[in-house]
């Protein structure tokens, strides 16, 4: 402080800024998005188009009048219910009605996000609470799965898109069972080169895993994600997938099947990094990320239901804080307990 009137500022950390905003950050994370969605619309056409509309349109238009119900400013500049609605919609089967998808988008954003406070104090993450609503309240409609690449996919929509509301859908006869369902049902495998390029059937989002992967890769090399995250729960599933594999080769499934079905890279890459409900540390994003790696191995091979990501997500969020606390670094100058 001089006598020419500079003021000495005194402030909480952090002290030193990486210079992405939040703002930059979402938008980042959104364009990172885009092909994934881009994709989803190629593989199931207008149906998952409009499903990944109605998504995002019920997550921002929920969040904006909860916002001026509690005459708050409207925190729809900030991008995040924009990634929320996006990564809602791309977990929901492509043919699920739309009175359905508008409905979970609601009740994500009002008690997974806005509930808790709003961004920065969300416990778990806004886009499962929305999924998990689904899952419980219609199973028959959320794995109902219609086929991808279906000719007729530009021009006309499924029987199911358009349900009234609280009607029983109706499903066109031509369905396609996910490569995780055809293993565990029928001991089907589903080759790893047709996971890897979006060539199955499943959620809208989740089906081409070079996509995701090259997302995720972009982000952290902006160090808009913390890698460690996806790689502690790509790295458990793996080497639990390939140990298992090792012991009895009929009974379990090879790593590569593992990794890239299912919702586990969309999971990993743009859900498990969420940046209010994963820990802090390093260390403690290892052990959350190795968590809900051994969470989804578990569902999938011995649970009732073929996948195991969202609840794996889930669990882990609630303990996330728990585990920050059991790996908290040891203050500068001080000793361990």
């Amino acid at each position: 402080m001089s006598e020419r009137g500079r003021t000495l500022e005194i402030h909480t950390s952090p002290h030193l800024a990486s210079g992405a905003s939040v703002d930059d950050i979402m938008r980042n994370v959104v364009l990172a998005l885009l092909p994934v969605a881009a994709f989803a619309i190629y593989s199931f056409g207008l149906a998952a188009a409009l499903v990944l509309a109605v998504a995002v349109l019920s997550c921002v238009a929920t969040e904006h009048l909860l916002c001026r119900l509690v005459a708050a400013p409207t925190t729809l500049r900030d991008w995040s219910v924009t990634i929320t609605g996006l990564l809602y919609g791309l977990t929901l089967p492509p043919a699920l009605p739309l009175w359905m998808v508008a409905g979970g988008g609601i009740i994500g954003v009002a008690m997974g996000k806005f509930l808790f406070g709003g961004l920065g104090y969300n416990a778990f993450n806004p886009a499962l609470v929305g999924r998990a609503f689904l899952q419980a309240a219609f199973p028959v409609a959320m794995t109902s799965w219609s086929p991808a690449f279906a000719a007729d996919r530009f021009s006309q929509l499924p029987a199911s898109t358009l349900t009234l509301p609280f009607a029983a859908p109706v499903y066109d006869g031509a369905s396609g069972a996910t490569p995780l369902s055809l293993f565990k049902f029928d001991g089907q495998l589903t080759a790893t080169p047709d996971l890897l390029l979006g060539l199955t059937n499943g959620s809208a989002g989740e089906t081409c895993a070079v996509l995701i992967m090259a997302g995720g890769l972009y982000l952290a090399a902006r160090r808009m994600l913390n890698w460690r995250i996806p790689v502690a729960v790509l790295a458990s599933v793996a080497l639990l997938g390939w140990g298992l594999h090792q012991l009895a080769p009929a009974e379990y499934p090879p790593p590569g099947f593992m990794l890239c079905s299912g919702g586990l890279m969309l999971g990993a890459v743009y859900m498990a990094t969420d940046m209010v409900a994963s820990p802090i540390t390093n260390a403690g994003c290892v052990v959350y990320g190795a968590l809900i790696g051994l969470l989804v191995t578990v569902i999938r091979l011995w649970g009732g239901m073929p996948e195991g990501v969202m609840y794996a997500i889930l669990l882990a969020n609630a303990v996330s804080p728990h585990i920050d606390g059991l790996v908290r670094p040891r203050v500068f100058g001080t000793r361990r307990a």
